[in-house]
């Protein structure tokens, strides 16, 4: 499936305290509506919701699952949470992504305590979500979506995808480099600068770091949010080819 023509849907849930939808209607920020063809953005976009009923779990999900910590008011919300205020939207591209941002933006101001990001299974306090949709850059957005998973040998993140760009697979050594690591490749990936295909060699000021390799996306994240339909890119170190030559 090419890039242009794969589907990515973004879920964004969103915790609050609100006792029936109108409370939430009255407090949406200037230029907002909330109508049956969904939230209204200022530029008159639709953006899906829905709404889920508080369980005994997600609470604790949300806290852990947090990227920075959130603030004692915003757990204690989550915690006491009476409904999850879902959205939903088409992502595949940093203008996407930074629509959905604005549109959870929009709720956090309503009343949400954080955001969490089903694609991703990572979770903002309120406060955070505000700073990095205010800012809006390939810095913050990635930052907003984009997981980092560690193993024992590999890091990979979970979704890229939100942003129309594949995952990553890296060894750990690697990844954890002070000079070029994951972090610097998900910013180098998300600014567009050049598109990253099978084959392609990644470069700092060092010279040459990684070739790029093609894989699908991992079988058991198939048809969940989690899925990547870009595939994901395993770098390999032109050190561990050269020894392999």
């Amino acid at each position: 499936m090419s890039e242009a023509a794969a589907p990515v849907e973004i879920i964004l849930r969103i915790p609050g305290q609100w006792a029936h939808p109108g409370e939430l209607m009255e407090r949406l920020p200037e230029g907002h509506r909330l109508t049956p063809e969904g939230l209204i953005l200022p530029d008159g976009t639709a953006i899906q919701f829905g709404g889920l009923a508080a369980d005994g779990q997600f609470a604790e999900i949300f806290r852990t699952s947090c990227r920075q910590a959130a603030t004692p008011e915003e757990l204690a919300v989550v915690k006491s949470y009476t409904v999850n205020f879902c959205l939903s939207g088409p992502g595949g591209s940093l203008e996407a992504a930074r629509r959905m941002m604005q549109a959870g933006a929009a709720v956090v101001r309503a009343g949400g305590a954080g955001v969490f990001v089903d694609n991703s299974v990572l979770a903002h306090g309120g406060r955070h979500w505000l700073q990095m949709s205010e800012d809006g850059g390939p810095d913050a957005t990635s930052f907003a979506f984009v997981a980092i998973v560690s193993g024992r040998d590999d890091v990979f993140t979970m979704g890229m995808h939100v942003l129309g760009l594949r995952d990553l697979l890296m060894k750990r050594v690697d990844a954890d480099a002070e000079s070029f690591g994951i972090i610097d490749v998900i910013r180098y990936l998300a600014r567009g600068e050049k598109p990253v295909d099978e084959g392609h060699v990644l470069a700092d000021v060092s010279g040459p770091r990684f070739r790029a390799f093609v894989q699908d996306s991992p079988r058991e994240l198939a048809r969940g949010p989690m899925h990547n339909p870009f595939g994901r890119l395993k770098l390999v170190s032109m050190r561990d080819l050269a020894e392999k030559n």
